[in-house]
């Protein structure tokens, strides 16, 4: 008997080795469907919210453009000559652009809606330390100040702008 089980052992050894070596290739096989279908998966995704991320971007560029102080002083006349009133005509303003599109930090990255969040905070500090100098006296002084400080120091705005076009290049 003991002779019957070793031949048999010795057959059963290329057997086993086939085997092993036919389920190594299905699971290798199997992973590599998996990879190309999540991949496949992925592509399509990203076909589908491109459009909508190049969409945020712009919007945030457009949020920028519009909160750039030499912008926003153009757009926004002062209703009256007190400068406080014209403070918070402006940064009311500033509020309702940014909240308007908040829904945007979804499709853009964290780092970037920090930069945008940056920037829009940055104008504000900006307005409220020209509403605060004692020698500005009315709104229309205060405009002025605001605008030699965006032409000495350059404007918030500039570089979120410049993060938000770098960010979009990496899109493609």
């Amino acid at each position: 008997m003991k002779v019957e089980i070793i031949p048999l052992l010795i057959s059963l050894i290329p057997t086993l080795f086939l085997t092993i070596i036919a389920l190594y290739y299905f699971k290798l096989h199997t992973d590599n469907e998996q990879k190309r279908r999540k991949y496949l998966l992925h592509r399509e995704h990203q076909k589908q919210s491109l459009p909508l991320r190049l969409q945020a971007y712009e919007r945030m560029a457009l949020f920028l453009e519009r909160i750039a102080p030499g912008k926003l002083l153009i757009r926004t006349a002062p209703l009256d000559d007190d400068k406080k009133n014209y403070e918070s005509l402006l940064v009311r303003t500033i509020e309702q652009e940014f909240d308007h599109n908040l829904t945007q930090q979804i499709y853009i990255s964290d780092e970037c809606w920090n930069i945008v969040k940056a920037a829009k905070n940055g104008t504000i500090a900006l307005i409220r330390n020209a509403a605060l100098k004692e020698d500005i006296t009315s709104a229309s002084k205060m405009r002025e100040a605001i605008l030699t400080t965006i032409i000495e120091k350059g404007s918030p705005s500039d570089d979120a702008l410049a993060a938000i076009k770098s960010e979009v290049e990496d899109l493609f």
